[in-house]
């Protein structure tokens, strides 16, 4: 007497999938174009033109002090509260999960990992690039400041460029980028934008940031969203490997792929 194996939760998750043909005959994918270059090399001179700025002390670090010395939070401390709320937009961790989910989502409608994907290698780009300009800059916060006018560079801080305003700028602005209309990409594109720049000057009320922090960490996300085009093709030679696995998965028990059944 011959007996099926009992389908696996793997097994309910790739039939799943493979019940969905939704996946759009030609999808959109944003190409490194001409003018996408151009604003990318003006993007990325605009960074260094805030670091250079920062390095030699000049009116953007005398306007950091003031900003400083004003303490927006004593200023309107009746919105503290909900500025702790809205600064978590911010935050790595509860961002990721939320977006991850939408587009997970959108993965299992479109039969396509390309969003999953996408949203990895933006999130790896972003802690490489900014990470390493923290750490490498050094800038301490307006909390540790020693120095009154001081740029406050190399002397171990971790604050410049600013983490929160870039992880808001790409992880909401990733949602834009994979739009699937153009009328929506710009209506995501300014959402993400006005979020990003609020969970920035959001910081600066709290006093964890410098507005030269904001907006290099700004600029940085940007950088990060302008340069996606060029690792598409990784993404789509990542996509078709890990659908391959899937397949020889398949194959090796005997399932006839698609179906979602034994073969034969």
């Amino acid at each position: 007497m011959r007996t099926e194996r009992k389908p696996t939760r793997l097994d309910r998750v790739f039939a799943r999938l493979d019940r969905e043909p939704e996946r759009p005959a030609l999808l959109d994918v944003p190409e490194m174009s001409r003018h996408r270059l151009a604003l990318f090399a003006g993007t990325l001179a605009f960074y260094l033109a805030i670091v250079w700025a920062v390095l030699i002390t000049s009116w953007l670090v005398r306007l950091d002090w003031q900003v400083m010395f004003f303490r927006p939070y004593q200023q309107w401390p009746e919105i503290h509260a909900f500025v702790d709320y809205y600064v978590v937009l911010g935050q790595r961790g509860p961002t990721a999960v939320m977006v991850a989910a939408w587009l997970g989502w959108r993965s299992w409608r479109q039969h396509t990992l390309r969003p999953l994907l996408a949203l990895g290698v933006s999130l790896l780009l972003l802690n490489v690039t900014v990470g390493a300009a923290k750490y490498g800059m050094g800038r301490l916060g307006p909390h540790y400041a020693t120095t009154i006018g001081a740029n406050e560079m190399g002397l171990g801080g971790d604050i410049f460029p600013s983490g929160h305003t870039a992880n808001a700028v790409v992880t909401w602005g990733i949602l834009a980028y994979l739009a699937s209309t153009h009328r929506t990409r710009q209506w995501l594109s300014a959402v993400s934008a006005v979020t990003s720049l609020g969970v920035g000057m959001s910081t600066v009320y709290l006093g964890t940031h410098w507005l030269s922090d904001v907006l290099l960490g700004w600029v940085a996300g940007l950088l990060i969203l302008l340069a996606l085009p060029w690792f598409e093709p990784l993404i789509t030679r990542a996509e078709a490997w890990i659908l391959g696995v899937r397949d020889r998965w398949y194959a090796r028990r005997g399932r006839a792929v698609g179906t979602g059944r034994p073969a034969g």
